[in-house]
């Protein structure tokens, strides 16, 4: 869905440091195919590869459980027809909250009503967002045959008019974030309290509603020109600023702006350059495992925001003592696409390594990918990482908490408000989204700082459906048990389907539906029960282009389980004589390496000896030389990796080392000499030396090959050396002779 007047049909993009990047990012207006890979993007995915320092070969360790093996896919159980059927009774009854919410006049839905579905009981505001699931439920409602095409038609059809007539901020044509419902006018104050509402725009609301437009013109041709036409206005430079990483040369999105100055907390910009300022929040949206990436990917996508913003995002904050206050340390390793140098960081979890979010629910995890289908796209990253999540949250709620159910996302409070849910350590802020809303867990940070909190006892835990529904595609079985374990074991099912959250010890339920939780709900069943096709409605080629190239050159530092490092060399049976020989493998990018041997047998009392230390490089390749001398004995090799969180993984070696022992000198033997003589007369003062044997041999009546107590370079007896001894036994004879005459 192209923009005339904002998209070119191609472009060079401009790297960080001004030369241009071989990446032509296509802006053509939208064909309406779907799935078709064009040839704009195999370029662009050949170029996107080609620059990225992402090595094929071995594979990386987030696609592996050992290194050098691809880990199988996830291939999602199919349903029962009686399942089917349960799936089929939860979207209708969740649809019919959703039309309750809705005012028939205007088309808008409520931001909540209440779990009776009394339509007294609407909200009297609703937002971009909510107006964007309501139109994507209406056409999930559709397919699924809750609503037939002409009644699916009337009602987007209403909503459409009604938004194109809503106030926006016109140089964007951003919609603002609190609407009346029944009117269609901006909420000025705040129902109830009557607190003055600020007028701000958010760049992740406007997200979900342009999302919402490019599914309903393709879902509904009838309607396409209506949708297209508010979707062109939307213009996403609007949030993004450029210099928002000044030290790195990238950008970033805002999280949104107001149309007049505020006392506090705002940035004046004008980055559209209208002429204008508008006033920004202070912060940007700045990780990588959010909800609000689905505003990045329209903005790459219309060519509103360079395709290298996708990379500025942290998947976790660097590795070192200087961000302790994270939730935990990550591990990892440095890669670098399109110029962009990426710490691909992961939590460990339960044996799991995770990209984790900001708060670690599933809302933000997983949202974006009711959409865009990006376990397709990025098969060792969002492949890696979406299931590893579901299953993070599946144990935490099973096993971990002991709740007995799962599925942590903001929701409603059942006892009253709303509150931000998840699994704290899959979340980067210190603090988290909390399971129960109470208990903190502080695990160590390795190296840094001593946990305070690591093991806690946890309290009321809150699940909220959608949260589980979210993971349908990924563990249907899973869901479905959690599904069915809340409705019987709770009076969690109204008249509209799941109510919005249950405090599962107390048997508490917030009896009341919201409408974003009630179209995540949407989007999950119609996904899976239509194979994909909100994703299907939502993508076409010009964004396919755009983006999958981006999301299949990365390689996440997740995975299922650890890295077990692998010695490659010497071969596995080697019997080594000399441990000073080089050692090479592959094991967990990033890690640190160990190859130790330990004394077996009569040396066992023996200390385990380091021999060599590697890095683990990017590719999962490490190699190191021994540099340490062995005592006499027999050791069994072994290798280690210990990542930057301080996991330790052994690897599994069959290498011995037999170090002999140095050989044993003997003494050397006299030389013979001749009897004394028995003539009474003087014997002469000295004698002459004895001559070697020729060849350089031993002297005579020296054994052959008996070792000496000396040697020269090649074996012999240096002449000098015999020289000397001869003179000495010599004198030593005359000495003899003499006290006997004397005698």
């Amino acid at each position: 869905m192209g923009s005339p007047n904002r998209g070119t049909p191609s472009r060079t993009s401009p790297t960080p440091t001004g030369a241009a990047a071989d990446v032509p990012v296509s802006a053509a207006p939208r064909s309406g195919l779907r799935r078709a890979v064009t040839a704009c993007a195999v370029t662009v995915g050949a170029s996107l590869v080609a620059t990225s320092l992402v090595a094929a070969a071995p594979a990386p360790a987030a696609t592996t459980s050992h290194a050098g093996a691809a880990a199988a896919p996830v291939v999602p159980s199919a349903v029962t027809p009686e399942q089917e059927a349960t799936l089929e009774r939860y979207a209708a009854d969740t649809y019919d909250s959703l039309a309750a919410m809705t005012d028939p006049a205007t088309g808008l839905p409520a931001d909540n009503i209440g779990g009776a579905l009394d339509p007294a009981t609407r909200s009297a505001y609703t937002s971009p967002t909510n107006i964007g699931g309501y139109l994507w439920s209406t056409v999930m409602a559709r397919d699924l045959g809750i609503v037939t095409a002409d009644e699916a038609y009337d009602l987007m059809s209403t909503t459409l008019a009604t938004v194109d007539g809503l106030d926006r901020h016109e140089p964007s044509g951003m919609f603002y974030n609190w609407y009346d419902p029944a009117t269609g006018d901006r909420v000025r104050s705040w129902p109830g309290d009557g607190a003055v509402v600020e007028q701000f725009l958010s760049s992740v609301d406007n997200g979900w509603l342009a999302a919402a437009l490019r599914v309903v013109a393709e879902a509904e041709p009838r309607l396409a020109d209506e949708a297209t036409a508010i979707y062109d206005d939307m213009n996403f430079g609007v949030y993004y600023n450029a210099d928002a990483l000044p030290d790195r040369g990238l950008g970033l999105l805002r999280g949104g702006f107001w149309d007049e100055k505020q006392t506090e907390g705002s940035v004046p910009g004008d980055y559209l350059g209208t002429g204008q300022d508008v006033y920004y929040t202070g912060h940007h949206y700045d990780t990588t495992v959010s909800e609000t990436r689905i505003a990045t990917y329209l903005g790459i996508a219309e060519g509103d925001v360079p395709p290298e913003t996708y990379y500025a995002t942290w998947r976790t904050f660097p590795s070192t003592c200087d961000w302790a206050w994270q939730e935990s340390r990550p591990s990892g390793v440095t890669r670098t696409y399109l110029g962009v140098d990426v710490f691909e960081g992961a939590y460990s979890y339960r044996g799991m390594s995770i990209v984790p979010g900001w708060g670690g629910s599933m809302f933000e995890a997983l949202m974006p990918d009711m959409l865009v289908p990006e376990s397709e796209w990025g098969p060792t990253s969002w492949g890696v990482n979406h299931p590893l999540v579901v299953e993070a949250q599946k144990q935490h709620g099973l096993d971990e908490a002991g709740y007995g159910y799962w599925g942590f996302s903001p929701a409603s409070n059942p006892f009253g408000g709303y509150a931000e849910y998840g699994v704290d350590q899959l979340g980067m802020r210190d603090d988290g989204y909390l399971s129960d809303g109470v208990t903190n867990v502080d695990v160590d940070s390795f190296g840094c700082a001593e946990g305070t909190n690591p093991d806690p006892e946890y309290q009321d835990g809150v699940v909220t459906p959608h949260a589980s529904f979210l993971g349908l595609s990924y563990d249907p079985e899973g869901v479905l048990a959690n599904l069915d374990g809340l409705e019987s074991d709770f009076d969690s099912y109204g008249p509209g389907g799941f109510y919005d959250a249950i405090a599962v010890r107390s048997g508490t339920v917030a009896q009341t539906y919201l409408s974003l939780d009630q179209s995540m709900i949407m989007a999950a069943i119609g996904n899976y029960l239509t194979d994909g096709s909100l994703q299907d409605y939502f993508v076409d080629d010009q964004l396919e282009a755009s983006l999958r190239p981006l999301m299949e050159a990365e390689v996440f530092s997740a995975s299922a389980e650890a890295v077990v490092p692998v010695l490659t060399t010497p071969a596995t049976g080697t019997v080594l004589t000399d441990p000073r020989t080089t050692f090479s493998g592959t094991g967990e990018p990033g890690a640190e390496l160990t190859v130790t041997a330990t004394p077996t047998g009569d040396v066992a009392a023996l200390a385990v000896q380091t021999l060599c230390t590697a890095p683990v490089d990017a590719d999962g390749a490490w190699s190191c030389d021994g540099q340490t001398t062995l005592a006499p004995g027999t050791y069994a090799l072994a290798i280690s990796t210990t990542s930057t969180a301080g996991v330790t993984t052994p690897g599994e070696v069959d290498v011995t080392v037999e170090v002999a022992a140095a050989p044993t000198e003997e003494p050397t033997p006299p030389a013979p000499t001749d009897p004394a003589p028995t003539d009474p007369a003087p014997a002469p003062e000295t004698t002459a030396p004895v001559a070697p044997t020729p060849g350089g041999g031993a002297a005579d009546g020296a054994a052959p090959d008996r070792d000496l107590a000396q040697t020269g370079a090649d074996g012999t007896v240096p002449l000098v050396g015999v020289a000397v001894l001869s003179v000495l036994l010599g004198s030593a004879a005359v000495y003899l002779v003499r006290r006997r005459r004397l005698v």
